[in-house]
């Protein structure tokens, strides 16, 4: 358990620094100028996957990025949701896609640093993606069933433990942050919790509200509505602060849970060999949009915390996460085949 919590922290430590750094290295000149690269792209519409249900996170933040992106491209983006396996199914279709730029996908934890360990037989070769922008990061959110007789994270721990395997935690589905976020506090508080995946968040959520699950952990971009709404309750959030959509609400780590800290991120990828000249273009053109207030505004909304990045930030990422979620996985006996 000590070996979680010190990993966990030396590894968000790492991604930190790295993201702190990245900050000033793609605002560069050479970026800014090579949206002029490549004139002659794109002259056609451009697909872009996203490998989870419509109406859940991913699906927002890329529909946000999807109608920018068009205005600056002066092609139509299009959203093509892709969900199922842990969105292999969607980051299969990036991978075999030509390298032409003309098929984009939502690349994120789970499908570039956690599905490497969950899947016996992955169809797709996560490295093998071309890293093209980071869109942010997301913190979870730890919700239950408003009528759960619980109003802390410490009151949940006590009444989990006093009622083994008795309480169900829901997920958007196997290997999702949401799910792998659950099996890490299941470990660090001794906890006997069953989980229940669901297809998607949105099914995950509904059930919740319905009172046929009694807890689960879910991105803050998909729950917070109906925190707000009182349709469910919050306990915690997964980050190392509180979240500025949320501030009453504690981290789980302030809570009494040490060690604990997720975030979720995701971003842009393209097929093995996208040309050079298409991913600069692609990635000063995101990191443009993601800096005007406009676009800001409406992911602060979703709890989406935007910044700019060089093309390989995804792929750093991936790589420093890659070993702690692996851990999770093995301790958890989590696999899917």
């Amino acid at each position: 358990m000590n070996s979680i919590n010190d990993n966990v922290a030396i590894q968000r430590r790492r991604i930190l620094r790295v993201m702190g750094a990245a900050c000033a290295i793609a605002m560069t000149p050479r970026l800014v100028l090579a949206q002029a690269n490549h004139p002659s792209y794109p002259s056609r519409p451009i697909r872009l996957v996203v490998p989870s249900a419509a109406g859940g996170a991913p699906d927002a933040i890329c529909r946000v990025m999807g109608n920018e992106l068009a205005t600056a491209l002066g092609q139509p983006i299009v959203i093509d949701n892709k969900p199922g396996a842990g969105g292999a199914i969607g980051m299969t279709e990036v991978a075999r896609a030509a390298a032409d730029g003309y098929t984009l996908g939502y690349g994120n934890v789970v499908t570039l640093a956690i599905n490497k360990s969950l899947y016996a037989k992955l169809p797709y070769e996560p490295d093998s993606l071309t890293s093209v922008a980071l869109l942010g990061t997301v913190q979870n959110a730890l919700v239950v069933r408003k009528e759960l007789p619980v109003n802390s994270v410490k009151e949940l721990i006590e009444y989990a433990k006093a009622r083994p395997g008795r309480l169900t935690m829901g997920s958007a589905g196997n290997g999702t942050t949401g799910h792998l976020g659950g099996e890490l506090f299941k470990s660090l508080t001794g906890t006997f919790i069953t989980h229940v995946p669901y297809r998607g968040s949105p099914q995950a959520i509904q059930d919740l509200i319905g009172g046929q699950i009694d807890l689960m952990f879910d991105n803050l971009s998909s729950i917070a509505p109906h925190i707000k709404d009182g349709r469910v309750k919050a306990l915690g959030v997964s980050g190392a602060r509180r979240s500025p959509l949320l501030p009453q609400v504690p981290t789980i780590q302030e809570s009494g849970v040490k060690g604990y800290e997720t975030t979720a991120w995701g971003g842009i990828v393209g097929p093995k060999g996208l040309p050079e000249e298409i991913v600069t273009r692609l990635n000063a053109e995101i990191n443009r949009i993601l800096a005007t207030p406009a676009v800001r505004s409406k992911y602060a909304t979703m709890a989406f915390e935007t910044m700019a990045s060089p093309p390989n930030l995804l792929r750093t990422m991936a790589m420093m996460e890659s070993p702690r979620w692996a851990e999770v996985i093995k301790r958890s006996g989590a696999k899917v085949e």
